[in-house]
């Protein structure tokens, strides 16, 4: 297998917006010292949890240099940029890489959706187009669209391709695409699933969770990766009814409610997305306190 990208924990991290929804980019500096202060292994900007859908062109542009140049090569940079038109995510990935990305992310097109030949010629698409790293981003939950393990084969053969992240909620076919792609990087897309990816040889995690518990989510794969693995246990299922909380309405609206609770810079979704209901909110902070995270 290549040498890893990153190994361990990566943030997905949340974009924060100022009162009147521009971008605030102050509080993405704020967000990302805070992350690399505590130990975080990668930061992944302009994802899902980030709100990438709502994000205009030129915001996209802007918040990769700014976050490149916030981080400084201390940590690598993997932008989301993908798209349901191939050609736009060719766009996207042009600029990530032009603005100081070190690697994309790149989900499968979503609505319209694809065969999974139609799937392999999207990737290489944009793989032959890039010089950085792409990590492929399977979460059939949102797209209605699923990586099927023959296919992430196929695709690990082109150079440029050298990861994925599965949030497909299908241990069996995770276990598949690890015995299939010996030379691919698997990352677990789900908190409550660290452990088993890493028993499945995953390299770690791309973490919601992290953006308010960055060296815990850290330490669970540290544990487990330096032959520690009931401790890793132990403190993942410390995590684990926080991080159902995180996922209880539809992601980033939870993990926003948590941050704020930490006084970190967030703001409120971008509409269609609204703020956690209180209901839900008030649960979030009693976890958190329980956890010592406030």
């Amino acid at each position: 297998m290549q040498n890893p990208l990153f190994i361990g924990a990566a943030t997905a991290l949340i974009t924060p917006f100022k009162e009147d929804g521009s971008l605030d980019l102050e509080g993405l500096k704020q967000l990302i010292e805070l992350q690399i202060e505590n130990g975080i292994s990668a930061i992944v900007v302009a994802g899902t949890t980030g709100e990438a859908s709502t994000l205009r062109f030129e915001e996209y542009s802007l918040l990769i240099a700014k976050s490149a140049e916030y981080i400084n090569h201390r940590v690598p940079l993997i932008a989301g940029s993908g798209s349901n038109n191939t050609a736009t995510a060719i766009r996207l990935s042009l600029e990530a890489e032009k603005r100081g990305a070190n690697a994309l992310l790149i989900v499968t097109p979503y609505y319209n959706k694809t065969t999974q030949n139609g799937l392999i010629q999207h990737y290489y698409a944009i793989a032959d187009r890039v010089s950085i790293p792409i990590i492929l981003y399977n979460i059939p939950g949102r797209t209605g669209l699923k990586i099927e393990p023959k296919t992430c084969k196929a695709l690990s053969v082109h150079p440029n391709i050298i990861g994925i992240k599965d949030a497909g909620n299908n241990i069996s076919e995770t276990a598949e695409i690890a015995g299939l792609c010996n030379d691919i990087l698997i990352y677990s897309g789900n908190d409550d699933q660290i452990l088993p990816f890493l028993s499945l040889g995953g390299t770690g995690v791309i973490s919601v969770l992290s953006n308010i518990a960055p060296s815990e989510v850290q330490r669970i794969c540290y544990l487990y990766q330096n032959g520690e693995p009931q401790k890793a246990l132990a403190l993942h299922q410390k995590f684990l009814p926080l991080i159902r909380l995180l996922f209880e309405e539809v992601n980033p609206i939870p993990i926003k409610a948590a941050a704020k609770e930490l006084n970190l810079p967030c703001g409120s979704p971008r509409l269609p997305l609204v703020s956690c209901t209180d209901a839900l909110a008030k649960r979030i902070r009693k976890e958190m306190e329980k956890l010592n995270l406030i």
